[in-house]
Protein backbone atom coordinates (compact mmCIF):
# COMPACT_ATOMS: atom_id res chain seq x y z
CA UNK A 1 0.00 0.00 0.00
CA UNK A 2 1.43 3.40 -0.98
CA UNK A 3 2.17 6.11 1.57
CA UNK A 4 -0.36 8.38 -0.14
CA UNK A 5 -3.04 5.74 0.20
CA UNK A 6 -2.32 5.26 3.89
CA UNK A 7 -2.28 8.99 4.53
CA UNK A 8 -5.62 9.47 2.77
CA UNK A 9 -7.14 6.86 5.08
CA UNK A 10 -6.90 9.28 8.03
CA UNK A 11 -7.97 12.37 6.09
CA UNK A 12 -11.52 11.95 7.36
CA UNK A 13 -10.53 13.20 10.80
CA UNK A 14 -10.24 16.72 9.40
CA UNK A 15 -13.84 17.01 8.23
CA UNK A 16 -13.98 20.41 6.63
CA UNK A 17 -17.36 19.64 5.11
CA UNK A 18 -18.76 19.16 8.63
CA UNK A 19 -18.33 22.87 9.25
CA UNK A 20 -21.28 23.34 6.89
CA UNK A 21 -23.30 20.13 6.95
CA UNK A 22 -23.12 19.05 10.59
CA UNK A 23 -24.06 20.69 13.84
CA UNK A 24 -21.18 22.16 15.87
CA UNK A 25 -21.33 20.88 19.44
CA UNK A 26 -18.02 22.27 20.71
CA UNK A 27 -15.48 25.04 20.15
CA UNK A 28 -12.34 25.33 18.00
CA UNK A 29 -9.96 24.26 20.79
CA UNK A 30 -12.08 21.17 21.45
CA UNK A 31 -11.98 20.29 17.75
CA UNK A 32 -8.21 20.81 17.66
CA UNK A 33 -7.92 17.82 20.00
CA UNK A 34 -9.98 15.18 18.24
CA UNK A 35 -9.75 16.32 14.63
CA UNK A 36 -6.33 17.89 14.20
CA UNK A 37 -4.24 16.21 16.92
CA UNK A 38 -5.65 12.73 16.38
CA UNK A 39 -5.10 13.09 12.64
CA UNK A 40 -1.50 14.27 13.21
CA UNK A 41 -0.70 11.35 15.50
CA UNK A 42 -2.26 8.74 13.20
CA UNK A 43 -0.40 10.29 10.26
CA UNK A 44 2.89 10.10 12.17
CA UNK A 45 2.14 6.48 13.02
CA UNK A 46 1.70 5.71 9.32
CA UNK A 47 4.88 7.57 8.36
CA UNK A 48 7.13 5.67 10.80
CA UNK A 49 5.74 2.35 9.57
CA UNK A 50 6.25 3.18 5.88
CA UNK A 51 9.56 1.42 5.20
CA UNK A 52 9.65 2.63 1.61
CA UNK A 53 10.53 6.12 2.92
CA UNK A 54 13.78 5.13 4.64
CA UNK A 55 14.38 1.47 3.79
CA UNK A 56 15.13 -0.92 6.63
CA UNK A 57 14.65 0.77 10.03
CA UNK A 58 17.88 -0.77 11.37
CA UNK A 59 21.05 -2.04 9.68
CA UNK A 60 23.99 -3.41 11.68
CA UNK A 61 27.57 -4.18 10.68
CA UNK A 62 29.84 -6.58 12.56
CA UNK A 63 32.99 -8.68 12.07
CA UNK A 64 31.09 -11.17 9.86
CA UNK A 65 30.83 -13.60 12.75
CA UNK A 66 27.04 -13.27 12.67
CA UNK A 67 24.86 -13.14 9.53
CA UNK A 68 23.55 -9.66 8.77
CA UNK A 69 19.84 -10.48 8.99
CA UNK A 70 20.39 -12.20 12.35
CA UNK A 71 22.18 -9.27 13.99
CA UNK A 72 19.66 -6.82 12.52
CA UNK A 73 16.72 -8.73 13.94
CA UNK A 74 18.39 -9.29 17.31
CA UNK A 75 19.34 -5.65 17.83
CA UNK A 76 15.89 -4.47 16.77
CA UNK A 77 13.92 -6.72 19.11
CA UNK A 78 16.25 -6.24 22.10
CA UNK A 79 18.02 -2.88 22.39
CA UNK A 80 21.01 -0.86 21.34
CA UNK A 81 23.05 1.57 23.43
CA UNK A 82 25.17 4.72 23.35
CA UNK A 83 27.68 6.19 25.80
CA UNK A 84 26.56 9.56 27.22
CA UNK A 85 30.12 10.54 28.23
CA UNK A 86 31.17 10.35 24.60
CA UNK A 87 28.61 12.94 23.49
CA UNK A 88 29.93 16.31 22.41
CA UNK A 89 33.32 15.01 21.23
CA UNK A 90 34.66 15.68 17.77
CA UNK A 91 33.56 13.11 15.22
CA UNK A 92 36.42 11.63 13.21
CA UNK A 93 39.19 12.56 15.64
CA UNK A 94 37.93 11.71 19.14
CA UNK A 95 34.98 9.40 18.37
CA UNK A 96 33.75 7.53 15.33
CA UNK A 97 30.17 8.68 15.88
CA UNK A 98 28.42 10.76 18.57
CA UNK A 99 27.97 8.68 21.71
CA UNK A 100 30.28 5.81 20.69
CA UNK A 101 33.61 4.87 22.25
CA UNK A 102 35.16 2.73 24.99
CA UNK A 103 32.39 0.63 26.56
CA UNK A 104 33.88 0.62 30.08
CA UNK A 105 31.57 3.40 31.23
CA UNK A 106 27.92 4.20 31.78
CA UNK A 107 25.58 3.17 28.96
CA UNK A 108 22.27 4.58 27.77
CA UNK A 109 20.03 1.88 26.35
CA UNK A 110 17.58 2.54 23.52
CA UNK A 111 14.62 0.29 22.87
CA UNK A 112 11.83 2.85 22.41
CA UNK A 113 12.07 2.71 18.61
CA UNK A 114 10.18 -0.61 18.57
CA UNK A 115 7.18 1.02 20.24
CA UNK A 116 6.99 4.41 18.52
CA UNK A 117 4.16 3.53 16.07
CA UNK A 118 2.12 1.83 18.83
CA UNK A 119 2.53 4.76 21.20
CA UNK A 120 1.59 7.29 18.51
CA UNK A 121 -1.53 5.30 17.64
CA UNK A 122 -2.50 5.01 21.32
CA UNK A 123 -2.03 8.75 21.80
CA UNK A 124 -4.25 9.43 18.78
CA UNK A 125 -6.99 7.35 20.39
CA UNK A 126 -6.52 9.18 23.70
CA UNK A 127 -7.12 12.55 22.03
CA UNK A 128 -10.32 11.23 20.45
CA UNK A 129 -11.82 9.80 23.67
CA UNK A 130 -13.08 13.13 25.21
CA UNK A 131 -14.93 13.90 21.98
CA UNK A 132 -16.44 10.41 21.95
CA UNK A 133 -17.64 10.87 25.54
CA UNK A 134 -19.14 14.30 24.82
CA UNK A 135 -20.74 13.14 21.56
CA UNK A 136 -22.54 10.33 23.37
CA UNK A 137 -23.45 12.60 26.28
CA UNK A 138 -24.79 15.29 23.92
CA UNK A 139 -26.75 12.61 22.01
CA UNK A 140 -27.42 14.75 18.94
CA UNK A 141 -29.51 17.38 20.75
CA UNK A 142 -28.15 20.40 18.85
CA UNK A 143 -28.41 18.61 15.50
CA UNK A 144 -32.05 17.74 16.09
CA UNK A 145 -33.30 21.08 17.41
CA UNK A 146 -31.52 23.08 14.66
CA UNK A 147 -32.55 20.80 11.80
CA UNK A 148 -33.46 22.94 8.80
CA UNK A 149 -32.04 26.15 10.29
CA UNK A 150 -28.29 25.67 9.96
CA UNK A 151 -28.08 26.95 6.39
CA UNK A 152 -29.22 30.21 4.85
CA UNK A 153 -32.97 30.08 4.14
CA UNK A 154 -34.30 32.49 1.52
CA UNK A 155 -37.52 32.82 -0.39
CA UNK A 156 -41.12 33.22 0.75
CA UNK A 157 -41.79 29.55 1.34
CA UNK A 158 -38.50 29.04 3.13
CA UNK A 159 -39.09 32.10 5.29
CA UNK A 160 -42.41 30.69 6.44
CA UNK A 161 -40.80 27.32 7.17
CA UNK A 162 -37.98 29.06 9.03
CA UNK A 163 -40.42 30.98 11.22
CA UNK A 164 -42.28 27.77 11.94
CA UNK A 165 -39.09 25.99 13.01
CA UNK A 166 -37.94 28.99 15.06
CA UNK A 167 -41.26 29.04 16.88
CA UNK A 168 -40.95 25.36 17.76
CA UNK A 169 -37.33 25.85 18.87
CA UNK A 170 -38.29 28.71 21.21
CA UNK A 171 -41.11 26.55 22.53
CA UNK A 172 -38.56 23.82 23.28
CA UNK A 173 -36.30 26.32 25.08
CA UNK A 174 -39.21 27.45 27.25
CA UNK A 175 -40.40 23.94 28.05
CA UNK A 176 -36.90 22.78 29.05
CA UNK A 177 -35.80 25.96 30.83
CA UNK A 178 -33.40 25.18 33.71
CA UNK A 179 -33.23 21.52 32.66
CA UNK A 180 -29.80 21.56 30.96
CA UNK A 181 -27.51 21.46 34.00
CA UNK A 182 -26.28 17.91 33.35
CA UNK A 183 -25.82 18.81 29.68
CA UNK A 184 -23.51 21.68 30.61
CA UNK A 185 -21.70 19.55 33.18
CA UNK A 186 -20.92 16.97 30.49
CA UNK A 187 -19.47 19.61 28.20
CA UNK A 188 -17.30 21.28 30.83
CA UNK A 189 -16.15 17.89 32.12
CA UNK A 190 -15.00 16.83 28.63
CA UNK A 191 -13.34 20.21 28.10
CA UNK A 192 -11.37 19.74 31.33
CA UNK A 193 -10.61 16.18 30.21
CA UNK A 194 -8.99 17.60 27.07
CA UNK A 195 -6.59 19.66 29.17
CA UNK A 196 -5.79 16.74 31.47
CA UNK A 197 -5.28 14.52 28.42
CA UNK A 198 -2.73 16.79 26.74
CA UNK A 199 -0.78 17.17 29.99
CA UNK A 200 -0.79 13.40 30.53
CA UNK A 201 0.47 12.92 26.97
CA UNK A 202 3.33 15.37 27.54
CA UNK A 203 4.54 13.56 30.66
CA UNK A 204 3.85 10.13 29.16
CA UNK A 205 6.00 11.00 26.14
CA UNK A 206 8.73 12.28 28.45
CA UNK A 207 8.71 8.98 30.33
CA UNK A 208 8.69 7.05 27.05
CA UNK A 209 11.79 8.91 25.81
CA UNK A 210 13.71 8.47 29.03
CA UNK A 211 13.03 11.91 30.52
CA UNK A 212 14.26 13.87 27.51
CA UNK A 213 10.98 15.22 26.11
CA UNK A 214 10.12 18.00 28.59
CA UNK A 215 13.16 20.06 27.59
CA UNK A 216 13.51 18.69 24.08
CA UNK A 217 12.09 21.70 22.25
CA UNK A 218 14.00 24.29 24.27
CA UNK A 219 17.23 22.31 23.82
CA UNK A 220 16.73 22.23 20.05
CA UNK A 221 16.05 25.98 19.94
CA UNK A 222 19.15 26.68 22.05
CA UNK A 223 21.19 24.40 19.77
CA UNK A 224 20.15 26.37 16.69
CA UNK A 225 21.45 29.58 18.28
CA UNK A 226 24.86 28.17 19.30
CA UNK A 227 28.16 28.46 17.50
CA UNK A 228 28.45 25.85 14.75
CA UNK A 229 31.79 24.54 16.03
CA UNK A 230 30.86 24.15 19.69
CA UNK A 231 27.32 22.79 19.59
CA UNK A 232 26.03 19.26 20.16
CA UNK A 233 22.77 18.36 18.48
CA UNK A 234 20.25 17.35 21.20
CA UNK A 235 18.22 15.47 18.60
CA UNK A 236 21.17 13.13 18.03
CA UNK A 237 21.43 12.54 21.79
CA UNK A 238 17.76 11.62 22.13
CA UNK A 239 17.45 9.90 18.75
CA UNK A 240 20.95 8.57 17.93
CA UNK A 241 21.48 7.60 14.31
CA UNK A 242 24.37 5.22 15.02
CA UNK A 243 24.37 2.97 18.10
CA UNK A 244 26.12 -0.14 19.36
CA UNK A 245 24.79 -3.63 19.94
CA UNK A 246 26.41 -6.67 21.56
CA UNK A 247 25.61 -10.22 20.42
CA UNK A 248 26.78 -13.33 22.28
CA UNK A 249 27.00 -16.83 20.83
CA UNK A 250 28.88 -20.08 21.38
CA UNK A 251 32.08 -20.65 19.42
CA UNK A 252 33.30 -23.98 17.93
CA UNK A 253 34.88 -25.03 21.24
CA UNK A 254 31.83 -24.11 23.29
CA UNK A 255 33.21 -20.84 24.61
CA UNK A 256 31.06 -17.72 24.59
CA UNK A 257 31.98 -15.29 21.85
CA UNK A 258 31.11 -11.59 21.95
CA UNK A 259 30.37 -9.77 18.72
CA UNK A 260 30.11 -5.99 18.67
CA UNK A 261 28.00 -4.34 16.00
CA UNK A 262 27.43 -0.78 14.87
CA UNK A 263 23.76 -0.20 14.04
CA UNK A 264 22.37 2.54 11.84
CA UNK A 265 18.89 3.59 13.03
CA UNK A 266 17.53 5.26 9.91
CA UNK A 267 14.10 5.46 11.53
CA UNK A 268 15.41 8.05 13.99
CA UNK A 269 15.70 10.55 11.16
CA UNK A 270 11.90 10.56 11.12
CA UNK A 271 11.44 10.19 14.87
CA UNK A 272 13.47 13.28 15.72
CA UNK A 273 11.41 15.44 13.34
CA UNK A 274 8.11 13.99 14.54
CA UNK A 275 8.82 14.56 18.22
CA UNK A 276 10.17 18.08 17.83
CA UNK A 277 6.92 18.95 16.04
CA UNK A 278 4.84 17.18 18.71
CA UNK A 279 6.70 19.07 21.46
CA UNK A 280 5.69 22.45 20.06
CA UNK A 281 2.18 21.26 19.16
CA UNK A 282 1.50 19.80 22.62
CA UNK A 283 2.73 23.00 24.30
CA UNK A 284 0.50 25.16 22.09
CA UNK A 285 -2.47 22.83 22.63
CA UNK A 286 -1.95 22.79 26.40
CA UNK A 287 -1.91 26.60 26.53
CA UNK A 288 -5.03 26.87 24.36
CA UNK A 289 -6.81 24.21 26.43
CA UNK A 290 -5.93 26.04 29.63
CA UNK A 291 -7.31 29.29 28.22
CA UNK A 292 -10.48 27.47 27.14
CA UNK A 293 -10.99 26.26 30.72
CA UNK A 294 -10.48 29.81 32.04
CA UNK A 295 -13.03 31.04 29.47
CA UNK A 296 -15.54 28.38 30.52
CA UNK A 297 -14.99 29.19 34.20
CA UNK A 298 -15.70 32.85 33.46
CA UNK A 299 -18.91 31.85 31.65
CA UNK A 300 -20.03 29.80 34.66
CA UNK A 301 -19.02 32.26 37.39
CA UNK A 302 -19.45 35.69 35.80
CA UNK A 303 -22.78 36.81 34.31
CA UNK A 304 -20.94 39.77 32.79
CA UNK A 305 -18.98 37.33 30.62
CA UNK A 306 -22.21 35.83 29.28
CA UNK A 307 -23.49 39.32 28.58
CA UNK A 308 -20.30 40.18 26.67
CA UNK A 309 -20.58 36.99 24.59
CA UNK A 310 -24.12 37.83 23.49
CA UNK A 311 -23.22 41.42 22.65
CA UNK A 312 -19.76 41.02 21.11
CA UNK A 313 -19.72 37.57 19.56
CA UNK A 314 -23.35 37.16 18.49
CA UNK A 315 -24.05 40.90 18.16
CA UNK A 316 -27.31 40.67 20.02
CA UNK A 317 -27.24 44.21 21.32
CA UNK A 318 -30.67 44.95 22.81
CA UNK A 319 -29.63 45.84 26.42
CA UNK A 320 -32.89 44.94 28.17
CA UNK A 321 -33.16 41.68 26.23
CA UNK A 322 -29.60 40.64 27.09
CA UNK A 323 -30.21 41.45 30.75
CA UNK A 324 -33.37 39.34 30.72
CA UNK A 325 -31.56 36.33 29.26
CA UNK A 326 -28.74 36.56 31.79
CA UNK A 327 -31.09 37.01 34.73
CA UNK A 328 -33.63 34.30 33.88
CA UNK A 329 -31.43 31.52 32.52
CA UNK A 330 -28.92 29.20 34.11
CA UNK A 331 -25.51 28.11 32.84
CA UNK A 332 -26.94 25.04 31.11
CA UNK A 333 -29.51 27.17 29.28
CA UNK A 334 -26.82 29.63 28.23
CA UNK A 335 -24.59 26.85 26.89
CA UNK A 336 -27.46 25.60 24.75
CA UNK A 337 -28.09 29.15 23.50
CA UNK A 338 -24.36 29.56 22.81
CA UNK A 339 -24.32 26.38 20.70
CA UNK A 340 -27.44 27.53 18.86
CA UNK A 341 -25.60 30.73 17.97
CA UNK A 342 -22.78 28.67 16.45
CA UNK A 343 -25.19 26.70 14.28
CA UNK A 344 -27.47 29.43 12.94
CA UNK A 345 -26.79 32.63 11.06
CA UNK A 346 -26.99 35.97 12.81
CA UNK A 347 -30.46 36.88 11.50
CA UNK A 348 -32.05 33.59 12.56
CA UNK A 349 -30.31 33.62 15.95
CA UNK A 350 -31.43 37.19 16.67
CA UNK A 351 -35.03 36.31 15.81
CA UNK A 352 -34.87 33.27 18.09
CA UNK A 353 -33.53 35.32 20.98
CA UNK A 354 -36.10 38.09 20.42
CA UNK A 355 -38.95 35.59 20.68
CA UNK A 356 -37.29 33.83 23.59
CA UNK A 357 -36.97 37.10 25.53
CA UNK A 358 -40.60 37.95 24.77
CA UNK A 359 -41.66 34.57 26.14
CA UNK A 360 -39.52 35.05 29.25
CA UNK A 361 -41.14 38.41 29.91
CA UNK A 362 -44.74 37.77 28.90
CA UNK A 363 -45.16 34.00 28.90
CA UNK A 364 -46.36 31.92 25.95
CA UNK A 365 -48.72 34.53 24.54
CA UNK A 366 -48.05 34.89 20.83
CA UNK A 367 -49.96 38.12 20.17
CA UNK A 368 -46.82 39.73 18.77
CA UNK A 369 -46.22 36.88 16.32
CA UNK A 370 -49.39 36.59 14.13
CA UNK A 371 -47.70 34.55 11.40
CA UNK A 372 -46.68 31.78 13.78
CA UNK A 373 -49.09 28.91 14.60
CA UNK A 374 -50.74 28.93 17.99
CA UNK A 375 -49.76 26.60 20.79
CA UNK A 376 -52.94 24.59 20.24
CA UNK A 377 -52.08 24.05 16.57
CA UNK A 378 -48.62 22.65 17.23
CA UNK A 379 -47.49 19.55 19.06
CA UNK A 380 -44.54 19.74 21.47
CA UNK A 381 -41.04 19.50 20.06
CA UNK A 382 -40.25 16.27 21.88
CA UNK A 383 -42.10 14.00 19.41
CA UNK A 384 -40.17 15.69 16.59
CA UNK A 385 -36.89 14.87 18.34
CA UNK A 386 -37.97 11.23 18.63
CA UNK A 387 -38.79 11.28 14.93
CA UNK A 388 -35.23 12.40 14.10
CA UNK A 389 -33.83 9.63 16.31
CA UNK A 390 -35.93 7.02 14.49
CA UNK A 391 -34.79 8.41 11.12
CA UNK A 392 -31.13 8.14 12.16
CA UNK A 393 -31.64 4.59 13.42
Amino acid sequence: MSVFGMVSSVAGFIKVRYLVDKALIDNMVFRAHYRVTSAILFLCCIIVTANNLIGDPIQCINDRGVPGHVINTYCWITYTFTLPHEQGKRVGTEVAHPGLGNENQEKTYHSYYQWVPFVLFFQGVMFYVPHWIWKNWENGKIRMITEGMRGSMVGVGEKQEREHRQYRLVQYLMETLHMHTSYAFGYFFCEALNFVNVMVNIFMTDKFLGGAFLTYGTDVVAFSNMNQENRTDPMVQVFPRVTKCTFHKFGPSGTIQTHDALCILALNILNEKIYIFLWFWFIILAVLSGLAIVYSAAVVLLPSTRETILKRRFRFGVPNAVETIIRKTQVGDFLLIHLLGQNTNQLVFSEILDEFVRRLNFGNSNSNLPSAPSTLEISPIYPEIEKFKETDA
